[in-house]
């Protein structure tokens, strides 16, 4: 198999799909037989000390390949789709200079989108706006601002949890300033060309498999420490409104912590949201068509056929 040649677009592998549908596994897996290093597309992952919740690489399947863009910022720094594109420039650059093939693994659509697309071109946020959408939603209540969103851009909000505040406010940021609708940017975008030769392979499986999949690893990261894990990052001064902790499992917890919830109650919300969270997912990648679906658990010889004709294509 040929890495390629360097005057050429370079190959770049992805594997993408749904939260716990095993793309951590097969990406180790896939390691043992290509020249690959792995880089994170997922939103949370870049957080450090936030290592249960976000369902990590094991430190076993850290060893097992290099990866990239896991543990880069702390839970109280702000994070952007623009710091991972251009964070994962880099390390696609690099990979390439160690004549490895980058994997990017994860299901951050954005992130994925950003880094082999560039960035949507769309108006700067604007703080005035911003403070005056936030300021709706707390006086008209909870959804809102999804409702006006449906209203002006049904496709994106289609995309969005009515709780999804940052996104959602992005979305109305963009119509305000521009007067377009930021999913019709989005799928411009969408049909420009890459600078890289990609291959996108997409894990699902049976929908209730899945779901099954999600409640039984909510309870493994239960029994693997996720109280403690955020009670650790409260004592370590993180408040409980930044982004970070105000995602999937960490703002469950702490109001488990605080009293607010019984254990049962925000493990049953948790997995209630991370199924739903799975379903945006998926909405997400089926608009992609470049993507090849398939069974990580039942077709590894497959996957690694059509990795090496995509090789022996170039």
């Amino acid at each position: 198999m040929s890495c390629g040649d360097k005057h050429k677009r370079p190959p770049v592998l992805v594997l993408c799909g749904p939260t716990a549908s095993g793309k951590t596994a097969l990406a180790v897996r896939l390691a043992k037989h290509l020249p690959v290093e792995i880089v994170s597309a997922d939103s949370r992952q870049v957080y450090r000390q936030m290592d249960i919740g976000t369902a990590k690489p094991s430190p076993e399947e850290l060893s097992a390949v290099p990866h990239h863009l896991i543990d880069v910022v702390d839970p109280a720094e702000n994070f952007t789709a623009g710091d991972f594109c251009r964070l994962g420039r880099d390390a696609l650059f690099d990979i390439r200079k160690r004549e490895r093939v980058p994997l990017i693994v994860g299901g951050t659509g954005l992130y994925i989108q950003a880094l082999l697309y560039g960035l949507v071109d769309v108006p700067a946020g604007d703080a005035d706006l911003r403070s005056l959408l936030l300021q709706e939603e707390q006086e008209k209540g909870e959804g809102a601002l999804h409702r006006r969103l449906q209203s002006v851009d049904p496709i994106l909000a289609a995309r969005l949890a009515p709780g999804d505040l940052v996104r959602i406010v992005r979305g109305l940021e963009v119509y305000e300033l521009s007067g377009r609708r930021l999913s019709d940017v989005q799928a411009e975008h969408a049909g420009q060309g890459s600078p890289y030769r990609v291959i996108t392979l997409g894990l699902n499986m049976d929908r209730e498999a899945l779901y099954r999949r999600i409640d039984a690893r909510v309870w493994q990261m239960l029994e693997a420490g996720l109280v403690q894990e955020v009670e650790s990052l409260l004592r370590k001064g993180y408040s409980p409104s930044c982004k970070a902790l105000q995602t999937i499992g960490y703002r469950e917890i702490i109001q488990f912590i605080h009293g607010n919830l019984s254990l049962e109650e925000a493990v049953r919300l948790i997995q209630r949201d991370t199924r739903r969270y799975a379903k945006r997912q998926l909405t997400w990648f089926n608009k992609v068509k470049s993507i090849i679906w398939l069974d990580s658990f039942g077709e590894f010889a497959k996957i690694l056929k059509l990795i090496d004709s995509f090789f022996n294509a170039a």
